[in-house]
C-alpha cells in the first residue's frame, strides 16, 4: 500500500492504492470514516498519477467520468451499491430510495442504501455526492455537506466554490 495527497478545490485529498495501482481510497480532511492513517502505508506523491490527472481533469477540464482500476473492499451489499453510484451520470441526482428500487430493493432499504454510501472508500469518483433524501434535500455527506454541494454545483456548471 502507498498513498498520495494531491491539492484540489476541495482541499487536500489523500489518493490510498496498491503497489499494483489500484485505488482503494479517497479521503477529504475531516472526513467522516476515515481509516486510520497508519494503515495507508508509504506516502509517495508521485504514486497514483493517472487518478491524480484524473481528478485534476474532473476539477478544472470537463472530465464526467473516471477510469481508474479499484480495488473496494466492503460486504457485498456495500459493493454493490457502490457500482450502482458508477452508474448514476455526471450532472444528475437519485435518491436513495430512487437506487433501491433500482437494485430491485424494497422501499425501507433507502436506510441501508444511505448506510452503504456512507461507507464508499472513494468518494467524487465511486459519486456518493450524487444521492440525495426523498425531498431532494442534501442529506449527510461523509466529506461534509458544504463540499456535497459544491460537487454537485461543480456538475450543474457552476463555479466550484467551497464556503
Amino acid at each position: 500500500m502507498t498513498y498520495a495527497v494531491v491539492d484540489s478545490p476541495l482541499g487536500p485529498l489523500t489518493l490510498v492504492g496498491t503497489d499494483a495501482g489500484e485505488l482503494t481510497g479517497l479521503f477529504m480532511d475531516k472526513q467522516r470514516y476515515r481509516p486510520d492513517p497508519t494503515r495507508f502505508g508509504d506516502r509517495d506523491d508521485s504514486a497514483l498519477s493517472a487518478v491524480a490527472e484524473q481528478l485534476d481533469e474532473y476539477f478544472h477540464h470537463g472530465r464526467t467520468t473516471f477510469d481508474v482500476p479499484l480495488l473496494l473492499t466492503g460486504t457485498e451489499f456495500q459493493r454493490r451499491i457502490w457500482a450502482a453510484l458508477q452508474d448514476i451520470p455526471y450532472g444528475v441526482t437519485t435518491t436513495y430510495g430512487g437506487l433501491a428500487a433500482d437494485l430491485g430493493l424494497k422501499p425501507q432499504s433507502a436506510r441501508a442504501v444511505g448506510l452503504a454510501n456512507g461507507k464508499n472508500p472513494v468518494s467524487i469518483i465511486v459519486p456518493c455526492h450524487r444521492l440525495v433524501g426523498s425531498t431532494g434535500s442534501l442529506t449527510g455527506y461523509g466529506g461534509g455537506i458544504e463540499r456535497k454541494r459544491a460537487l454537485l454545483a461543480h456538475e450543474r456548471g457552476e463555479k466550484l466554490l467551497i464556503g
